[in-house]
């Protein structure tokens, strides 16, 4: 395993190929003594584009995930984590869903007002919005753009239930907002803690929160009445599956109250990557969890069935639902998800300023 920090979580900028658009490679003997000609490439830089949507709500009609509608403030990932299923979304814009997914970022600062429009809608029915469903909301650029903030706000004031999925203790800062909430039964924060292994999450998922602040993080929502969930998603066979039970047992003494877990997913794009990467930090077991998946996948890379997809098959599948199940039974994390109450909402206040 690789001993120094990893910047970036992909090893490579591979454009896609799934909508036949022109590949660029470089070529030529100078290739080979490039480093001795110009030096070492600079660092590769965050850059943040303003996008302006029509709508900001997306509407989900899965049988695998639980949530009618979502909102997704930004576009790409600064956190990096190399098994992100969002990545192939990059190519739609003619981006990699390599260094481009964690780099190249898109922000929806009308994301607000836009959302306030939606719940004015006549015939709006009201269901709870789940946010980092996508991509996470509270990333690195979330701390100047404020987004989430901002729709929270915009949720808070008209008593609409939101729930959270995010790898960032940025969400603490919120807490001004949410605690209030879910006082009310309108909020619930879940949590993403894959590995407890500082060097791992290093490379994993460079650039998000490390794992013991997302510890703590559960603690303070929870005990500012937040209820939390802890996320063991994904599970990656042969480098953070034996942790499972540590990260339930850590999670619970924090105050969570439910968890889930996913074997490690690899759509479209994600599989190359998650391959080259595998070879650059774990050039020892690469084959292994490789073949690992395939067994939990059908015989594939990845499995995109509905139903199947986010549970796995076979028997490698059946031992870590296995594991999960006690650990979490032992901890008292397998109790059924929060329900939030959608009697409160009243629908902001129209451009005349009628009364709710």
């Amino acid at each position: 395993m690789a001993k120094t920090r990893a910047t970036r979580g992909a090893t490579l900028n591979a454009e896609s190929t799934r909508f036949n658009l022109a590949q660029r490679e470089a070529d030529g003997d100078w290739l080979d003594a490039r480093a001795d000609i110009d030096g070492a490439p600079p660092p590769l830089r965050t850059s943040v584009t303003v996008e302006k949507p029509r709508t900001i709500l997306t509407r989900n009609n899965s049988p695998d995930v639980r949530f009618d509608q979502s909102v997704n403030p930004y576009r790409g990932c600064e956190h990096g984590c190399i098994y992100c299923f969002a990545r192939p979304s990059h190519a739609f814009h003619d981006l990699s869903p390599g260094l481009d997914f964690e780099s190249k970022l898109f922000a929806k600062p009308d994301a607000p007002a836009l959302l306030r429009a939606e719940l004015k809608k006549r015939g709006y029915v009201c269901k709870p919005i789940a946010f980092g469903t996508n991509t996470d909301p509270y990333q690195p650029i979330a701390a100047q753009w404020r987004i989430t903030r901002g729709c929270i706000e915009v949720l808070s004031a008209c008593n609409h239930p939101i729930t959270i999925t995010t790898k960032s203790d940025r969400v603490t800062r919120d807490l001004d907002l949410l605690a209030p909430m879910a006082a009310k039964g309108l909020a619930a924060v879940m949590l993403s803690v894959t590995t407890l292994d500082p060097r791992t999450a290093m490379t994993v998922e460079p650039r998000a929160t490390t794992p013991k602040r997302r510890i703590a993080a559960i603690r303070t929502l929870s005990d500012a009445g937040v209820p939390v969930l802890v996320s063991l998603a994904p599970v990656i066979p042969q480098i953070t599956d034996h942790e499972i039970e540590h990260i339930l047992e850590l999670a619970a003494e924090a105050g969570a109250r439910s968890a889930f877990f996913m074997p490690v997913r690899l759509p479209h794009e994600v599989a190359p990557l998650f391959r080259a990467w595998l070879d650059t930090y774990f050039p020892d077991r690469a084959a292994k969890v490789m073949h690992t998946i395939q067994s939990i996948r059908g015989g594939r890379d990845n499995d995109p069935n509905f139903f199947t997809r986010m549970k796995g098959q076979g028997p490698w599948a059946d031992l870590l639902r296995t594991r999960f199940n006690i650990a979490a039974k032992r901890h008292g994390l397998d109790g059924d998800r929060v329900q939030l109450r959608t009697d409160l909402f009243r629908p902001p206040p129209g451009a005349q300023g009628e009364l709710f």
